[in-house]
């Protein structure tokens, strides 16, 4: 007995020694091919900026190119769900934003569980937008904003890049936080969404900043407030949306994810490049003139944000009765 007991652990020792030579042996021989990072929504579009930055930026750290592939539809869903049933290898990846945890309270029959389905990689960056509006609606204010929708229910239509989007969350808490009526005009993307806003087809509309700071520039849009509790870099010198909507906080975080059982070994060798691009200065500078703030994370510490989140606009959906039209 005592001979089969010391065999056994033999065996398992061994186990374990060839286990760590094979990861090591794994994390070592990743990449040897293109990687695919899949991008939800439409080219041209915040995320979509994002990702080309840093696609750039990884390619060098990693030494195979980071194919950027957008996947647009469904409130980020088309583009999230082919990442959850890629292949567990480190080679497609999809970068996401606060939408991965929204869009179970949007879309109840997902096929794919936001939690269960995938291996948090790494956070990147934190977003505050602002609310926008045609230069021809007669508000300079939120206060003078919400008035103008209080006075006229349901002929203010707000645009955003589709069903489910977080410009879409942010209009409907807006809506309901302020006790109004306002239409929701979808779009394949931000960028017919702006067309129609420059136009005066839609009234309003949430976006990030410095994509539009130009429009803005030139009056072709005005900017009325940042929806971010408190104040960025990118939003410093506007006013906050809650100082007249008192607890309004929408902040969109972005982050990356593989499918789901996704080695470790590699995981963490994507995290460990990515933690190294955002903290390269010229590739900072990049990604925080695009309205962001830098904020790395580990992939323990994106579970943690995506269950937290993903409990909190399931309450938020609820409370406000947002739903896709």
């Amino acid at each position: 007995m005592r001979h089969f007991v010391r065999h056994l652990c033999r065996v398992a020792l061994l186990g374990c020694i060839l286990g760590g030579a094979a990861s090591a042996a794994l994390a070592q021989a990743y990449p040897n091919k293109p990687i695919k990072l899949i991008v939800p929504f439409a080219p041209g579009g915040f995320t979509d900026v994002v990702a080309r930055i840093l696609g750039q930026k990884l390619s060098v750290s990693l030494g195979q190119p980071f194919v950027i592939e957008n996947k647009a539809g469904a409130g980020s869903t088309i583009g999230t769900d082919f990442v959850a049933k890629a292949a567990p290898d480190g080679y497609t990846l999809v970068m996401v934003s606060t939408t991965h945890v929204i869009s179970p309270a949007i879309y109840p029959k997902l096929p794919y569980d936001p939690i269960k389905s995938f291996t948090p990689v790494g956070k990147l960056v934190d977003s505050a937008y602002v609310l926008l509006v045609n230069p021809k609606v007669p508000a300079n204010n939120v206060a003078e904003f919400i008035a103008l929708a209080k006075a006229s229910p349901d002929k203010i239509h707000y645009a955003s890049s589709g069903n489910g989007s977080s410009q879409h969350l942010m209009g409907g808490m807006f809506a309901a936080m302020a006790g109004v009526k306002m239409k929701h005009v979808p779009y394949k993307g931000s960028a017919g969404a702006v067309n129609d806003l420059i136009s005066g087809e839609v009234s309003a509309m949430f976006s990030s900043l410095p994509s539009l700071q130009g429009l803005a520039d030139k009056g072709l849009v005005k900017v009325l407030a940042a929806t971010a509790p408190s104040k960025s870099a990118a939003t410093k010198s506007l006013p906050l949306i809650s100082t007249s909507l008192p607890g309004f906080d929408y902040t969109t975080w972005y982050a990356m994810y593989a499918p789901l059982a996704t080695p470790k070994p590699i995981v963490d060798s994507i995290n460990a490049a990515l933690t190294k691009a955002l903290k390269n200065t010229a590739m900072a500078a990049k990604i925080e003139a695009a309205g962001t703030e830098l904020q790395p994370g580990s992939p323990e510490e994106v579970m943690a944000w995506t269950q937290r989140d993903t409990d909190k606009w399931a309450r938020v959906i609820r409370d406000a009765k947002i739903s896709v039209e």
